[in-house]
């Protein structure tokens, strides 16, 4: 199979209420595709760990999830500040988020560190004040 699905996300800025419908769009389109509850529940959970941060962290972003025969490939770009220090971002519980968004449930710290547990593949470029792209892979 050659052919490949590209689906495009805009993620808004402090929305909270929006924050997981393109992870939740994502998850049924995979299910209807007939993909393994484990694949398809590992891309929603990293996928949504993904969307939370560019809405708390980065100004929102796009997503562009590729789909093809092999793997699920997830792109999340934003044009946020910047990870000034990835290893120490990566540390279970580590957050930046401040009180208003720790209030709403968010913020806990797990957001990249579940990022890399439920993807096969992660890769984080990021430059200060310019943004960050992850790139995230789950093989089918």
């Amino acid at each position: 199979m050659s052919n490949q699905i590209q689906l495009t996300y805009n993620v808004s800025p402090d929305d909270f209420t929006r924050a997981g419908e393109a992870s939740s769009d994502v998850k049924s389109k995979l299910k209807q595709m007939g993909v393994s509850p484990e694949v398809v529940r590992k891309v929603a959970i990293a996928m949504y760990e993904g969307e939370i941060n560019m809405v708390i962290h980065a100004d929102g972003g796009t997503i562009n999830v590729i789909i093809t025969a092999d793997e699920i490939l997830m792109i999340l770009n934003d044009k946020g500040p910047g990870i000034p220090d990835i290893e120490l971002a990566m540390q279970d519980g580590y957050s930046t988020a401040p009180d208003n968004v720790r209030a709403l449930g968010f913020g806990a710290g797990m957001g990249l560190p579940n990022m890399k547990k439920y993807s096969d593949e992660m890769d984080i470029q990021t430059e200060l004040g310019v943004g960050t792209t992850v790139t995230m892979r789950v093989f089918l």
